[in-house]
Parts: C-alpha cells; structure tokens; sequence
C-alpha cells in the first residue's frame, strides 16, 4: 500500500503558491520530503557476551570497527547498557546494541523491562556458538509481547575456516548444514518449536544467510517501515541495488504530480525554482539510498579493504559529493539536451494567455518524471558497479 500525503498539505502549498511565497512552499515541499525519512525503526540485537553483536551492529550498518561511529567491539563484553546507534545515512533507523543476557547487571528474569523492549520493531538474538537457555527464554517473553524475534548464528567464516584446516575432505555446503541442524536441534531440545536461525559472517555480509534475512526482516516489518529498512541496507548485490530502484521508482510519479501542481501557479520563474528544488531533494534521497555520497564511499572502502579511488573510478555520474546541490543537479541536467528543452518550453508557455498554463502543468510533469527516471536509471548503474569492485576487487 503507497502513503501519499493528505489533501490538506496539498491545499496549504496551493495558499502558499497563490500569495507567491516561494519560501514557505518550498518548506512544505521539504516536508514530504523528510516524511518518510522520519518514520523510526528500532531494532534490538542481543545475545550472551562476546557472540559478537557490537560487529554485527557496525556491519549491518556499513560501518567498518574501527569507524568513530562504530559500536565497540573486543573479546570480552564491551555493551555495559542499552546504547543506540543510528545508520550514518538514515538516522531515524537505530540499531540497539543490547548488553547480553544473563549477565549480573542484566539477569534474564528482568532483561526485557530493563532494555526498554517496548520500543523495538523487532529483535535479532545473536549466538556464536550453540543458543542458550537464556536465549530462549528472552525468544519467549519476546513472543509474549507479541514481537518477533530472529535467531543469528555468527562467525560463520571462522567455522568454515576451522573446517577446512582440520576436515581431510571439506565440503562448505555440507558445514553450513551441520551447522544450521545442530543450532535448530539445540533450539527443538530445550523446547522452541520450529525455530529459523540464519547464518551470517558479519565480515562476508554477501556469503550464507545474511541475504536471506535481510529479505525476511522486511516482508514482515509493517507495510510504512519496509522502505526505511530496504534503503538503510548495504548494498551487499546487484539484487537489493534492484530493490532500492523499484522502490524509489513508485514515488516517481507522485513527485512529478507535485512538480506539476506548481506550474498551475501563474508567477514567472517559480516553477522551475521548485522543481530544482523538489530535484535536489529526492535525488540526495536516491544519492544516500545507494551509497553515493563521499562519506558513504569512503565508509564503504574502509569496510570493503577497496581503495577510494577505484571505488570513485567506476562512477560515472557527476553527483559524487559531501552534498547534492542545485549546481550540481544543473550540470548533470544539461547533459541531457531532452531534459533542457522541455524546461524552456514550460517557461515559454506560461507566458501564453489561457492556454499556457495547462501546458505548462503537463512539461512540468513530464520534465520533472524524465529527470528523475534518468537521473535514478544512472545512480543505481553506478551502484552495482561499486558492488561489483567491492566483491571482485
């Protein structure tokens, strides 16, 4: 189901318009911008001390350990308490880092109450090893409140390691197979029934399960926070860069109405001011949805161990900045000869009598529909190259 705005904001920016307050449109336009960005999503990670929740929390995140941002990590317990840690690039996404359960500071009895649980979409029970008694106790009082829960195996690639220097006849499948029973039998044996555990390397977010649980996490996230989810995910194949495109491409259509019910406003010049505006906005939207930017970029060359550079190389458009500016959206603009003349036919018609405007309601669409579709067909491309470099480089 798509969230469009209420009537009466379009009304408010038609009031605005009419008196030719640019500024105060332009503000109102901000705003359906930033609405989605600000619908919260908190997700909890737990689990018992030195499972490895903190580099998960720093992974999911595009976040390499020894980032500023990054959530501490070491051999021994480092979360002493509930402590939030926003996604660089969405902050109304927060990954909590929970101490472990079943520690003297957080007994399992109380753990629940004393986290906060009530504030949490859902939770991901971390385990580096077998899951634990306390680990499905809290997966119960979890079900209790009527909240999921999602059972993580981590340090997958240190097993497999292991495996492969002590196993005369390695088989990876057939590892990763062991592995998911023994856990799921743990879970059976003290009285989960049909419990789902997912394997990830937190280092290697594209090997084993950690595809597979991000597509879960989001089919069952409610209908209003599946895209802040999608969007605040690495882009760990060229799959979820697909996924990111569609959903940005559903709102094309909705922008380009508003594009257009600003042509319907007869003062010179301040449709095409908006609509550069309006442009900058959701572009740096799309920009930041697939990693784009210099700080995401270089995030990800830290993570990945790929040089900056070779990362930069293989984009090619001109949009790589700290920020997206109008200058900025000009130029690429001006690339495509298309995309100007319909902008100079739309200045043109509003200036004809009567019949202007309607024309110039339907460029404006059309302008503003072109240039996003263009703008995001070249922003995604650029995206899967980085993928690519990251995973083949």
């Amino acid at each position: 189901m798509q969230v469009f705005p209420h009537k009466h904001i379009h009304t408010e920016i038609k009031e605005t318009l009419d008196r030719n307050d640019q500024d105060l449109a332009r503000a109102k336009i901000q705003e359906y911008l930033d609405k989605e960005q600000n619908v919260p999503l908190n997700i909890a990670v737990t689990g018992e001390s030195g499972s490895g929740k903190s580099t998960f929390v720093n992974a999911i995140r595009g976040i390499d350990n020894k980032d500023e941002k990054a959530a501490p990590t070491g051999c021994v317990e480092t979360t002493m308490e509930v402590t939030p840690y926003p996604h660089p690039n969405y902050p109304n996404v927060t990954f909590w880092d929970l101490p472990g359960i079943g520690t003297n500071n957080y007994p399992a009895a109380k753990y629940l109450k004393m986290v906060g649980f009530e504030k949490f979409d859902f939770f991901i029970i971390i385990s580096a090893d077998r899951f634990r008694e306390n680990d499905v106790k809290l997966a119960k009082e979890i079900q209790k409140m009527k909240k999921k829960f999602y059972f993580v195996r981590s340090k997958i690639h240190d097993n497999i390691r292991n495996e492969e220097r002590s196993q005369r006849e390695f088989n990876e499948e057939r590892t990763l197979i062991q592995i998911r029973n023994n856990c799921i039998q743990g879970l059976q044996d003290i009285c989960l029934q049909s419990p789902q555990v997912f394997l990830v390397s937190s280092f290697h977010l594209t090997l084993y399960d950690f595809p597979l649980l991000v597509e879960t996490l989001k089919e069952e996230l409610p209908e209003l926070k599946k895209d802040a989810f999608l969007l605040a995910m690495p882009n760990i194949s060229v799959d979820m860069i697909k996924e990111k495109k569609k959903a940005f491409q559903a709102k094309v259509k909705y922008w380009a109405t508003l594009s257009a019910a600003v042509a319907g406003v007869p003062v010179p010049g301040l449709s095409m001011a908006v609509d550069i505006a309006l442009l900058v906005g959701v572009v740096t939207k799309y920009v930041l949805g697939f990693g784009l930017d210099i700080p995401s970029l270089k995030r990800m060359a830290n993570y990945s161990g790929v040089p900056y550079e070779e990362l930069k190389k293989v984009i090619k458009s001109t949009l790589i900045a700290v920020k997206v500016t109008p200058e900025l959206v000009m130029r690429l603009l001006a690339q495509f000869s298309s995309l100007a003349v319909l902008l100079a036919a739309e200045e043109g018609f509003r200036l004809i009598p009567l019949l202007g405007i309607p024309a110039a309601v339907g460029l404006s669409f059309t302008f503003t529909y072109r240039s996003l579709n263009m703008i995001l067909d070249m922003l995604a491309d650029d995206a899967e190259k980085v993928s690519l470099q990251t995973q083949y480089f």
